[in-house]
């Protein structure tokens, strides 16, 4: 009998909102949270792979090792994002697995370090645009464009930042581990913070880039790649909105891929805003995908019973 697959896709914001401290314990805490809403996916019969967000926790990091620089030699980024997987993963690790022994379930987990190959012809290599780690001093943002060869940015006179391009995913790296331990009824954690973005060099082999990849088109390919059955993309609304944050805002309860497309054609989903999780949606079905549900965290039990949230479907 085929297992039912879902895939959760949910921001570092969950796990370290912008009103904390970003403090060990509270970080804790918000992965309990989380665990008891991945539990409750896996008691409506489905086998979760979980997809985490890592912005504060990456920025974070950076900023630890601005501070520190003179005593502590720093890391590359993408060697960040795999400290933090799996920082992360073991937070979100431990939640899970006591959820699963309060409530008597005899499932296993595993985190998995997650390489995600960009093409490095991306023409986001081109045009990086996102912004990542400490602000910098005019001074210090000139030393680092010198010696590092780092884009930096003005940010609204709060000083410079370091900027790196945001390419789409188009491979898993370890693919087929990833299949075969959640056909085989296990919890997964994969691709946190969108993975680590690694390109083929031109001997063939893998190569870390110093990038961003939205994890929200890394779920949705990975979705496509186990055949889930079920997306789930946790963001701080609700539902998806027509004319959002507007007089004439109304929510979607349901809609088709082609709907989604149409509306995102007209600029209803800005790009640093439910823009990417509209696409990713629409790549999942347009690939065989069978249902995503958009909502928040406390809104998605409703959702998992279609009373609250906004689904998307293939065409009827």
């Amino acid at each position: 009998m085929k297992r039912k697959i879902a895939v959760i896709a949910f921001g570092g914001n969950a796990i370290l909102p912008k009103e904390q401290r970003g403090l060990q314990s509270e970080q804790m805490k918000n992965a309990q949270k989380a665990a008891r809403l991945i539990i409750h996916v896996v008691q409506k019969g489905y086998d979760p792979i979980v997809v985490h967000g890592n912005g504060p926790q990456v920025g974070n990091l950076l900023i630890q090792m601005e501070e520190s620089i003179n005593k502590v030699p720093p890391f590359s980024l993408e060697v960040c994002d795999a400290m933090t997987e799996g920082s992360m993963g073991y937070m979100l690790e431990k939640a899970i697995i006591n959820e699963l022994r309060k409530n008597s379930i005899d499932k296993h987990i595993a985190t998995l370090v997650t390489q995600v190959v960009v093409d490095k012809e991306d023409t986001a290599f081109n045009n990086p645009s996102k912004p990542v780690g400490p602000f910098y001093s005019k001074y210090r943002a000139q030393m680092l464009r010198r010696q590092k060869k780092w884009d930096m940015v003005e940010d609204a006179g709060r000083g410079y930042r370091k900027v790196v391009p945001s390419p789409k995913p188009i491979d898993i790296v370890p693919k087929k581990v990833l299949y075969d331990l959640v056909h085989s009824g296990n919890i997964v954690i994969a691709s946190g913070g969108g993975g680590i973005p690694v390109i083929i060099n031109g001997r063939g082999l893998f190569q870390g880039v110093e990038a961003v990849i939205d994890k929200d088109f890394s779920s949705s390919l990975i979705a496509r790649e186990v055949d889930a059955d079920l997306f789930i993309i946790l963001t701080n609304t609700k539902c998806v909105y027509l004319n959002f944050d507007t007089s004439d805002e109304e929510p979607i309860k349901k809609m088709t891929a082609e709907q989604a497309l149409q509306y995102y054609e007209e600029g209803q989903f800005p790009p640093g805003s439910m823009g990417p999780k509209i696409q990713a949606s629409i790549e999942y079905i347009q690939n065989r995908g069978r249902k995503v549900i958009i909502t928040s965290a406390s809104h998605l039990k409703a959702a998992m019973i279609n009373r609250s949230g906004t689904t998307i479907l293939p065409a009827s």
